[in-house]
């Protein structure tokens, strides 16, 4: 293994010090696939898995950041050091993003016991951005507490956040025909914790209902998903839910599941990179070979199907 370059061994023990700056260029490292960003992340990754990561996803609309603001207000509260990571979506041509979710967070910039991050989705398809575990991971690693993500609104099938979180909160809004689509799979498999937000709204115990009759036919566990009413721009509600988080993150230290959630996000996320790597190499060693074009031309002429073009590519590379 190489030894880390001095600016990165020093940026190293800057963000392992809690030192907020580093932390951002760590994060833009990484989000850059700068190699200086990996070799930083190897560095400090045996300091990490001790803050609690939770994963808040739901339709788009419902308040995740509203909620997520009384949520770091309630930690602060409590003397907790927290991290928040949103996902915005981005743009397809220039790949950058509003950023929009920092506005909704605003009135925590100037704690120096919170630090706020948005980074854009970048066209990836489940809600979350390709280096959100390793922002995630660096977030840990720099002392926080807790570490709080934030996906971009997302519909029933973007259900990645179940591979970067220990607890997963899916917001759910009445009244919103969104809310009612998330109700039919996919995204209802997933979530520790459900919030109806907006509880004010008439068709809240309608909502409640649909909600409880759908989890009644998923499978038995041993954790009873529970269902807390919140009004996030109130803070009504919010108590209610840092105790049923608390209640989970406890469930699963008990029950040894917490481990074992850990070793499946960082298993699938082995397999993500290797999977991004392995298809970046194709594609560099693809771009000039003339047979390569010829293949893909016979498809295009309909003389190849593409599973077959497919198997003698990775004949051809293997």
């Amino acid at each position: 293994m190489p030894p880390l370059p001095s600016t990165a061994a020093e940026l190293a023990e800057r963000l392992l010090a809690g030192e907020k700056r580093a932390l951002a260029r760590a994060i833009s490292l990484v989000e850059n696939d700068d190699p200086e960003g990996w070799a930083l992340v190897r560095e400090v990754f045996p300091k990490t898995g001790r803050a609690a990561v939770v994963g808040f996803t739901g339709p788009p609309g419902v308040g995740k950041s509203t909620l997520i603001g009384t949520l770091v207000k309630s930690a602060r509260s409590r003397e907790r050091t927290v991290a928040v990571l949103s996902i915005d979506p981005s743009s397809p041509f220039t790949k950058g993003a509003l950023l929009g979710d920092r506005i909704r967070l605003a009135d925590h910039f100037l704690d120096p016991g919170v630090f706020i991050r948005s980074m854009a989705s970048r066209g990836s398809l489940g809600g979350l951005s390709e280096a959100t575990l390793q922002a995630a991971l660096l977030m840990d690693a720099a002392g926080n507490d807790d570490v709080l993500l934030e996906t971009v609104g997302v519909g029933q099938a973007e259900v990645d956040i179940i591979d970067h979180a220990d607890t997963v909160v899916l917001v759910l809004m009445p009244g919103s025909g969104d809310s009612i689509q998330a109700l039919k799979a996919g995204v209802m498999e997933i979530p520790d914790v459900i919030v109806v937000n907006k509880s004010d709204h008439p068709l809240t115990d309608t909502m409640i209902r649909e909600i409880r009759g759908v989890l009644s036919l998923g499978p038995r566990t041993s954790w009873r998903v529970p269902i807390v009413r919140t009004e996030a721009s109130r803070g009504e509600g919010v108590e209610e839910l840092v105790e049923k988080l608390e209640e989970h993150r406890e469930h699963i230290r008990a029950e040894g599941t917490l481990e074992e959630r850990r070793r499946r996000n960082l298993r699938n996320e082995v397999l993500e990179l290797a999977t991004i790597r392995l298809r970046r190499r194709l594609e560099e060693s693809i771009a000039e070979d003339a047979s390569v074009q010829e293949l893909l031309d016979q498809v295009v002429t309909r003389r190849l199907d593409p599973a077959s073009a497919a198997a003698r590519l990775l004949e051809r590379e293997l």
